[in-house]
């Protein structure tokens, strides 16, 4: 049976396709690092997450969340555990306990969405050896110039540089920047918020 490796996110990147993003995990203890690419609607769910914001009404991956824990069911960890034709497959472990008894669950899951939900409950990630060493590359060769989203939380990414942030918020306030903060959340404009979130943290 293949060895599993503990992976963290290092970072999401817009995708060449229209809508998709690279979602980019590397080894814990090592360089190598597994690209797959996801949607708009999962890499948004995931960097929300990392950047410690909270959207105006619960999304999907924070419904099922309530949900698991409503019903004192914890996500333990997550596992990509094949790839097939380009395709990763995850399973996400669930801790079920009742008064009685208490049991593991493995629910198959897109990678995408495994690791979306997992990261709510600080799960750990692990990836199967064999698809590391079939699909997975060195971080040597990791372009230096991609973007990041705003900011590492925890263990969960590796620490690199900074998004740019453009250069019209520099010249607000902290009010003014708040305020477009709270706008562009309840717009549900992410992306923006993202961008204003790091501006403020700079000025930090």
């Amino acid at each position: 049976m293949s060895a599993r490796v503990e992976m963290v996110i290092r970072n999401i990147v817009p995708a060449h396709s229209h809508g998709a993003y690279t979602l980019y995990l590397k080894e814990l203890n090592g360089n190598r690092i597994l690209p797959i690419i996801i949607g708009g609607f999962e890499a948004q769910a995931i960097s929300m997450e990392l950047e410690g914001m909270k959207p105006s009404r619960p999304l999907t991956h924070d419904l099922f969340t309530s949900a698991l824990k409503e019903f004192d069911i914890t996500v333990t960890e997550i596992n990509i555990e094949r790839l097939e034709e380009g395709i990763y497959f995850a399973g996400i472990t669930c801790l079920c306990v009742n008064d009685e008894t208490s049991k593991l669950v493995v629910l198959d899951a897109r990678t995408s969405d495994a690791i979306a939900l997992g990261i709510k409950f600080r799960a750990p990630i692990f990836c199967m050896e064999s698809i590391l060493v079939e699909a997975a590359y060195s971080d040597e060769h990791m372009d230096d110039d991609i973007e990041l989203p705003g900011q590492q939380i925890d263990d969960l990414v590796e620490p690199k540089e900074k998004i740019s942030v453009p250069s019209g918020y520099a010249k607000l306030s902290l009010e003014e920047l708040e305020h477009m903060l709270d706008e562009a959340i309840n717009d549900e404009d992410y992306a923006k918020a993202a961008k204003i979130r790091d501006e403020l943290k700079r000025r930090n």
